[in-house]
């Protein structure tokens, strides 16, 4: 697996299987989007097929805080170790800043504690309507 912070030139055609479950998906294009937007990405691309099969993203300020809204590999490829290198470039990446938060689901905890992470309190609103980025 090769992982790489560059994604400048991914193309739509280089995304798919992502956001399973989700209503409202963003397409590959929104996609695409979402990752050069971000003030961090890791992407991990499947060399044989140059298929992007996993993505963490961050938002910064660059001075104290982060946020990792996604982290996702697609489900051909899960349980193969990639979320987790993913998580581990992510977090040297945001090594300088003074914290990095993430929100998650209750069956996720354990998963993110491994990192060192420890459980808090998080609020949020889902406009599912505008889900798919529109």
């Amino acid at each position: 697996m090769n992982y790489s912070t560059n994604v400048d030139a991914l193309k739509p055609e280089q995304l798919a299987e992502f956001f399973e479950g989700w209503p409202n998906p963003p397409s590959a294009e929104t996609h695409v989007k979402l990752l050069q937007n971000s003030s961090h990405a890791v992407i991990a691309i499947e060399p044989d097929t140059d298929r992007v099969v996993g993505f963490i993203t961050a938002v910064s300020d660059g001075v104290l805080s982060a946020y990792i809204p996604f982290l996702e590999v697609t489900p051909s490829y899960k349980d193969q170790g990639i979320g987790k290198e993913l998580v581990k470039r992510m977090f040297a990446e945001l090594r300088h800043l003074y914290m990095i938060d993430l929100a998650c689901d209750d069956d996720l905890v354990a998963y993110y504690e491994k990192f060192g992470m420890v459980r808090g309190n998080s609020m949020h609103i889902r406009n599912y309507d505008r889900q798919a980025g529109k």
